[in-house]
């Protein structure tokens, strides 16, 4: 297993909110992890990881995800079970 997909785990559910999260590293994480990405109308992205269904935004204008679409992404891989504590429990 790569420390790459940790540390970026860890990066997504540090506090303050990182506003360095690059979409290009969410894609490459959440198909590490297996989830289903399909790409919707605009800027919307639907994934399914672990059962659970979100709908992610691609951003507008910059590869970098502001900090309120890091928030929201934090919050749909938490709903997915994805956490840096379970991340890291499940893969040792």
């Amino acid at each position: 297993m790569s420390h790459k997909h940790v540390n970026f785990i860890r990066a997504i559910f540090q506090d303050p909110i990182s506003g360095n999260i690059h979409w290009r590293e969410v894609e490459s994480l959440l198909h590490h992890l297996g989830a289903s990405v399909e790409s919707l109308s605009g800027a919307r992205v639907r994934v399914l990881l672990n059962g659970t269904e979100g709908i992610l935004h691609r951003p507008h204008h910059s590869n970098v995800l502001d900090r309120q679409a890091v928030k929201h992404l934090r919050e749909y891989l938490a709903h997915a079970r994805i956490t840096p504590s379970l991340y890291e429990a499940g893969h040792q």
